[in-house]
């Protein structure tokens, strides 16, 4: 389903860039990226949703050219492995198919773009268009209440408020000023593939399918976005940070992920497997500590559960307010 609304004669700046998202269940967060997305310095050629429970009336709202397809679409489910009806990676590579643009932007659906990210990002990509560049995240302390939510899809949310709800994630790499406006250009090459976190990025469409999309043998959470850049790097295909803003809104996070403990040692497996490296190793250490697992960093063989998180041990890594993992 194409969705595209009226412009004006003097419209925004359209550049030719597929923006894909893909969510369920979290259409307050998509309305909030769509706003930003609108209201940005330029506007994406198309954004590609792909989802199945958002409002189509409410997509309307939005002067952009939105692309809905659904995430379901010739799907298999096999519970017993512990897969779910909507797979990240997946989504991902319907959306890439479905572009129409070869510059690519991937946002998770709980990014909200700082108003010159898709202009910086795009003219970064045209610099650099054999390469993976990843965007710089800031992350909300709380989540935006409605009349925020309602300034910024009418585009009236100064950058600054979010700038001053937010935080860098400590565990992360960032860009080190604070002073936005000086380091919007700033790029910088890195060999850290495991630094790449698919929540914003840019690739060209060539070098997306050079790649091969996203690993779909990853199943639910965890580590199909550290095999995307690891394939990367494998085809020599130069990877670099930028300080384009993303602000990521809050939501609730288990520290450590108890809730997807099956699909990160299927993934953390699967990854071992391909690449004879363990990802997550925080978490993995998390879960050894606890007796779910039998896990030590040098060992060969694949992980097996020992046993289930009780529900309490459930609730107590359970941080309703929490700005990142």
């Amino acid at each position: 389903m194409t969705i595209a609304t009226d412009e004006p004669a003097a419209g925004p700046v359209i550049v030719p860039v597929s923006v894909i998202t893909t969510c369920y269940g979290r259409n307050q967060h998509l309305y909030n990226l769509l706003g930003s997305l609108m209201h940005g310095s330029v506007r994406p050629a198309e954004v590609i949703i792909v989802n199945d429970d958002a409002d189509s009336e409410q997509l309307k709202a939005f002067s952009l050219n939105i692309i809905q397809i659904p995430t379901t679409a010739g799907m298999q489910i096999n519970n017993d492995k512990g897969q779910s009806a909507f797979d990240i990676g997946r989504n991902r590579n319907l959306g890439a198919v479905r572009a129409n643009y070869d510059a690519l932007i991937f946002l998770d659906v709980d990014c909200i773009i700082a108003p010159t990210f898709i202009e910086q990002l795009y003219a970064k990509l045209q610099s650099h268009p054999d390469a993976l560049l990843m965007g710089q995240p800031r992350y909300l302390l709380s989540p935006l209440a409605t009349n925020e939510s309602y300034e910024l899809q009418q585009g009236i949310l100064p950058e600054s408020y979010l700038s001053n709800l937010s935080v860098y994630n400590p565990y992360r790499y960032n860009f080190e000023s604070t002073c936005y406006a000086t380091t919007k250009n700033d790029i910088e090459q890195t060999q850290d593939y495991g630094a790449f976190w698919s929540l914003c990025f840019a690739i060209t469409k060539a070098q997306f399918n050079k790649i091969g999309g996203f690993d779909t043998g990853y199943i639910g959470y965890g580590a199909e976005d550290t095999d995307f850049a690891f394939m990367a790097r494998e085809l020599t295909i130069d990877f670099y940070l930028t300080a384009d803003i993303i602000y990521h809104q809050q939501h609730s996070v288990y520290r450590p992920p108890l809730n997807h403990l099956a699909s990160i040692i299927i993934n953390a497996n699967r990854f071992y497997e391909k690449w004879q490296h363990w990802p997550m190793a925080g978490w993995l250490t998390d879960f050894a500590d606890m007796g779910l697992i039998a896990w030590q960093p040098e060992q060969t063989n694949a992980i097996n559960i020992l046993r289930q998180p009780s529900v309490a041990e459930i609730s107590e890594a359970h941080y309703p307010d929490a700005p990142f993992v």
